[in-house]
């Protein structure tokens, strides 16, 4: 048998290995964390490396990710199917070990890490989804929906803003099954952080409401294992478990520095680690002893086992929950979904209404919450506003069950942890706020895009015409900037039926974020025959074209711009020209559908083509040519009433006309 100190050298040495090998990465964070990962993964830690899907598996995030060689050490060790040869390949070109820990890339990791707090934000996610769950599927003697989110974050996790944000909320959520290992060992790339991180952190997060333990010794196995069972024990507090390390530990010269931060040791003090460690072994090689103590295999089979024998009797008691259980975790819409849908929009088209986009988002949410129980929303302490709730709307606070949660002024975290939410699986998360501070938002909003995750974004108040509020709150260069982010399909309906089609459109889209873009003034509600009901759905499509058969000039637009837009193109019309009007709410689906389609919608003959939207005008070039006219945004707007700032920003049919008579003219 091995001691504990030589399976934990295996992680230190492997991490090394790969980081040298690649002559790139970092060494100290793996070496320094390596003896509480022996601990919580040998120990602790609930997993099956043959199914790393299991419904009910502990969640493991590295939140430090750029130690990710500790967690493919660990995935490798464990018996993930991660072999030597990927190892080998650390940092390389579609290797399953890229430079920070990516969803999807590799077997057994939960989310993307890298940009540093973030991974501390989505494990809120998932101990608030596992919170959630539990109290709604759990019966006596059933606890279907039981695992613990743990969690490694170094210092930088710590410094960046949004630890505040969502450990503050983390703890006012009572989510004693989140358990955080913080690696102190004060260094970070600049060196020694008590010269610009002096914080009292374990006072910090006694007064977020956290169970703090203090002075645990990051190198001692009984020391981390003490820690941990009384972490164990506190459930209606999530624990903090601060471990004094010592960076690059094992390494003679560079242990304690920052020099072993984030650059490989170099051969000679490889070679120097490996003596100091008695480590007696080439690169890449470890006995077969050691992989014999690491294996978890055998342990995960019979922990999934017993779960699943225990789902069969739950299935048998209460099989109407088992079955919208396993309905939910699968990620599949109910049976009637496409039919309810269907029917509510064109009921919609046959009964218009003229309001705001985001009531109208409202009123699709009183409508799909009756029969999509997975949809869990939330705003940035801006509910009233970008109109998130619903009569069906619960605080998870108030009801452990519910389906809202009130994450106060934290656009950041609110993002993130509900991208955590999402990855977890069981629930499509909402988050909202003010279009204009999607700018406190934008890296996690990036990471959901990154990731693939199914997070739907409702940002309200989309341009100048919030009016009073002025320019610290009017968005001008944000829809650019999102219909730019791969990934990430952006939808600026026009009025309460493109607002249906495209939250249908983002609950499907199953793969990867949807921003819905939604105004606060009243919009008009267009006509519409069947066919242009169903185009909706392409991102762009024909809303007005003139009986001739040839255009002369087409008019594109999106949101509140597209009836005055429509008005404009009727003037001109009457002058004796063809019009088209396009109303675009999707640019992203739009250009992905097929060249047939497009040119049907746009057709390459017909050069004269005109752009209408209260955002930055650049953008639409690609649609209207180097040559097109665009009536857009080229400053930041001004405080006044949305009418009268639409006025002196050109946003008006005279406007639009007067343009549009030139530029035929030319």
């Amino acid at each position: 048998m091995h001691s504990r100190k030589e399976l934990a050298n295996a992680v230190r040495i492997l991490s090394i290995d790969s980081v040298q090998k690649a002559q790139s990465g970092h060494p100290g964070m793996p070496m320094g964390m390596a003896d509480i990962s022996e601990v919580l993964w040998r120990d602790f830690f609930k997993h099956n490396p043959r199914n790393p899907h299991w419904d009910n598996r502990d969640r493991f995030v590295l939140s430090n990710g750029h130690g990710s060689m500790l967690l493919y050490s660990l995935l490798h060790l464990t018996g993930y199917d991660l072999p030597i040869n990927q190892l080998k390949k650390f940092r390389q070109l579609n290797s399953k070990t890229p430079g920070h820990p990516e969803v999807g890339e590799t077997p057994g990791i939960e989310t993307t890490t890298g940009p540093l707090g973030q991974g501390l934000a989505n494990s809120v996610g998932m101990a608030i989804s596992e919170k959630i769950l539990s109290s709604y599927f759990n019966r006596p003697s059933f606890n279907i929906v039981d695992h613990y989110t743990w969690v490694f974050v170094g210092d930088g996790c710590l410094m960046e803003g949004i630890s505040h944000e969502v450990c503050s909320l983390a703890g006012t959520l009572k989510l004693g099954k989140l358990i955080v290992f913080y690696d102190n060992n004060g260094i970070s790339i600049d060196g020694d952080v008590s010269n610009w991180f002096t914080d009292d952190t374990a006072m910090r997060f006694k007064a977020y409401n956290w169970h703090v333990l203090d002075s645990v010794d990051g190198h001692d196995y009984k020391s981390i294992q003490r820690a941990i069972k009384q972490a164990k024990l506190e459930k209606d507090k999530p624990s903090l478990i601060i471990c004094n390390t010592i960076i690059g530990f094992g390494s003679p010269n560079k242990s304690g520095s920052s020099e072993s931060h984030g650059a490989p040791l170099g051969e000679n003090e490889v070679f120097l680690t490996r003596k100091n460690l008695n480590w007696n072994y080439l690169p890449f090689e470890i006995p077969n002893s050691i992989y014999k103590q690491w294996n978890c295999i055998e342990k995960g089979l019979i922990l999934e086992n017993a779960w699943k024998e225990k789902f069969d009797f739950y299935k048998s008691e209460y099989p109407d929950l088992a079955k919208e259980y396993s309905r939910r975790m699968q990620k599949e819409l109910p049976k009637e979904w496409y039919k309810n849908t269907k029917e509510y929009i064109v009921d919609l088209q046959k009964n218009p209404q003229n309001i705001a986009s985001r009531k109208a988002s409202q009123n699709v949410l009183e409508k799909f919450n009756a029969f999509l129980p997975e949809l869990i929303g939330g705003s940035a302490d801006l509910s009233p506003s970008n109109l998130t709730m619903c009569s069906s709307s619960v605080s998870i606070k108030e009801n452990s069950s519910g389906n809202y949660i009130h994450y106060g002024v934290r656009e950041f975290g609110m993002t993130a942890i509900a991208n955590g939410i999402s990855h977890h699986g069981g629930f499509i998360p909402y988050t909202s706020t003010f279009l204009m501070f999607v700018e406190y938002a934008r890296n996690a909003v990036r990471m959901a895009a990154l990731m693939n995750t199914h997070h739907i974004f409702i940002y309200t108040h989309d341009s100048i015409g919030l009016g009073e509020d002025g320019p610290t709150h009017q968005p001008v260069e944000q829809l650019s900037s999102l219909r730019t982010t791969p990934n990430i399909d952006v939808w600026r309906p026009s009025d309460q039926v493109e607002t249906a089609i495209s939250w249908k459109y983002a609950i499907e889209k199953k793969e990867g974020p949807t921003a819905l873009i939604l105004s606060r003034q009243n919009l008009f509600q267009f006509p519409r025959d069947n066919t242009q009901l169903e185009n909706i759905s392409y991102g762009g499509y024909i809303l007005y074209n003139s009986q001739e058969e040839l255009v002369d000039i087409i008019f594109i637009s999106s949101g509140s711009e597209v009836q005055i837009t429509l008005i404009a193109a009727k003037k001109i019309e009457s002058l004796g020209y063809s019009v088209r009007v396009i109303s675009m709410p999707s640019t992203n689906v739009f250009d992905r559908q097929d060249d047939i389609y497009k040119e049907s919608i746009l057709p390459s003959y017909v050069t004269k083509r005109v752009a209408v939207e209260a955002s930055i005008k650049d953008f639409w070039y690609k649609y209207v040519g180097i040559d097109g006219l665009i009536i857009g945004m080229e400053t930041f707007g001004k405080s006044a009433p949305g009418e009268i700032l639409f006025e002196k920003f050109g946003f008006t049919v005279d406007n639009i006309v007067n343009k549009s008579k030139i530029f035929l003219n030319h």
